[in-house]
């Protein structure tokens, strides 16, 4: 039974063909104070100091989610280096689009142009804007401040996610008007179980 279900999450899938898109918004302090983190200077070494990054923008099913769907769009390297602003890692950009852009039925242009737009369109609320001290809380109190800075999302529509015992995503579900709907019970259970995480300042 384990085996059938991760085989229909899985599952190749055709371009366009899905229910919504799971957004979702990587908190770069956890990434940074990592091994990996450490080594890249791109993300980690420079004067900027990140918060989320964009991670993706997935297209999802009500069970499990389309990959590396058959396309033969490409994406230009100028596009690649005009989304290092919010995606600041190329061969992140590059998965993503290989892995999850390419089932969106968009072009490279649409899809990392929707992707922008979402990511930009959530509020984040002060209390996780550059935090200089590490904070504990309850991943539901993250949500819900979350919830009260886009008063226009369900609030079934937000998932935090952990690693360890630290904050590590945010993800939020979205139709493809890109309004905010209710996760799927999938998106749900990937949810922090935690009462308390750490969110680590900005570094």
């Amino acid at each position: 039974m384990l085996r059938l279900f991760w085989l229909i999450s899985l599952s190749v899938g055709a371009a366009g063909q899905f229910d919504f898109y799971l957004l979702s918004m990587s908190w770069s302090p956890r990434y940074c104070s990592s091994a990996a983190g450490e080594r890249d200077q791109a993300q980690c070494g420079g004067q900027r100091r990140y918060e989320f990054i964009l991670h993706g923008l997935w297209p999802q099913y009500e069970r499990g989610w389309p990959q590396n769907c058959a396309s033969s769009q490409t994406l230009p390297n100028a596009l690649v280096e005009k989304m290092m602003d919010i995606m600041p890692s190329r061969r992140l950009i590059r998965h993503e689009w290989e892995k999850h852009g390419v089932c969106a039925g968009l072009s490279a242009p649409e899809y990392f142009g929707k992707a922008r737009a979402a990511f930009s369109a959530v509020r984040i609320p002060s209390t996780l804007q550059s935090p200089r001290n590490a904070r504990t809380v309850s991943p539901m109190r993250i949500r819900d401040e979350i919830l009260a800075a886009n008063p226009g999302l369900p609030k079934t529509a937000v998932t935090v996610t952990c690693t360890g015992r630290f904050l590590s995503e945010v993800r939020v579900c979205l139709g493809h008007d890109l309004k905010g709907r209710a996760c799927s019970a999938e998106v749900t259970r990937q949810g922090c179980r935690l009462e308390a995480i750490i969110v680590q300042p900005v570094r």
